[in-house]
């Protein structure tokens, strides 16, 4: 079966899309298709499915890594109803469409806890791109995180519009810092790079997402929200191959097993803060803490510092 996946923005990022990537070469190397990468898309809604529809003319299937698929791809999928499609972090489903949910918010409501423990100045921070579905549940699921442990600990949240531009997220970090926090938690793809250089800059502490950052770059991270998103990608081409199509959204988290998500912690913090992060992981797992997934409260902005705003989708 040939089967093309399908990236918005740069593949090699150390991030998100490249945990997919991971996930492709396992694929690829267990023979389960005729695999192919669509990358470098850009995020622009008319380019994604001008890309999708000429991608199509060579493949049997498609694999939408990431949820900026949750626009386009039912359309598109609609369309060819005689091709398969999937959405790595979808939240939509049709009779060849497939989506999966690696719920890295429950990573992301375990960094909120412990950027709250940690933050010196009582402040901390998140810091994300494109303000689509699954980075607005990681964005309400940190804030959650910090207000269970610090009721009232300020978080300065922003959506600063690109998951790959190092100098816009630099620009934005050294805000957030300006600004008095002293933590910050990032849901970026390679416009990471920026941010770690703000933290460098300005003393800041930085937790990761998605890849282990505390050992890619320990004198910044603290901590990283570990999601094996490469484990969703196998599981959908698995899935598509099979000719099998979930009639529910596949999630894959806490609860499930398989250490599909996690904290990461630096060495310095392991004794101090992993009994209590590994306490409340297991009260999410077993649903006794509920990981919000949205958020309607105030957001960081350059301009005005913190100005009032209402989550959407």
């Amino acid at each position: 079966m040939r089967i093309a996946v399908f990236f918005v923005g740069e593949v090699d990022d150390r991030g998100f899309n490249a945990s997919a990537l991971a996930g492709v070469d396992t694929a690829r190397d267990h023979g389960l298709a005729d695999l192919s990468v669509i990358q470098g898309v850009p995020y622009d809604q008319a380019v994604i499915r001008d890309a999708l529809r000429d991608s199509l003319t060579r493949v049997d299937g498609l694999v939408f890594v990431g949820g900026q698929g949750n626009l386009a791809v039912p359309e598109i999928a609609a369309e060819y109803r005689d091709h398969h499609f999937a959405i790595v972090q979808g939240a939509h489903l049709g009779k060849n469409l497939a989506s999966y949910d690696m719920r890295q918010e429950e990573s992301a409501f375990l960094a909120g806890v412990l950027a709250a423990r940690i933050s010196k100045t009582g402040t901390v921070a998140h810091l994300s791109g494109h303000r689509v579905k699954p980075g607005l549940k990681g964005r309400a699921a940190f804030v959650g995180g910090v207000r269970h442990t610090a009721p009232d600990m300020p978080v300065l949240t922003a959506f600063c519009g690109t998951q790959d531009d190092s100098t816009v997220t630099r620009h934005w970090a050294s805000a957030q810092a300006e600004a008095g926090a002293d933590v910050l938690f990032t849901m970026l793809n390679a416009a990471r790079d920026g941010a770690i250089a703000a933290c460098q800059e300005r003393g800041m502490r930085q937790i990761g997402n998605a890849l282990d950052w505390v050992e890619m770059i320990p004198d910044v991270f603290c901590a990283s929200a570990l999601a094996q998103i490469n484990q969703a990608v196998i599981r959908a081409i698995t899935d598509m191959v099979a000719g099998h199509v979930p009639r529910s959204i596949i999630e894959m988290g806490l609860a499930d097993g398989g250490g599909f998500v996690g904290l990461s912690l630096h060495p310095d913090l392991e004794k101090t803060h992993r009994n209590a992060i590994s306490a409340i992981a297991a009260q999410i797992a077993s649903g006794a803490i509920t990981v919000p997934v949205s958020y309607d409260g105030p957001e960081f902005t350059l301009k005005t510092g913190v100005t009032s705003w209402t989550e959407h989708a």
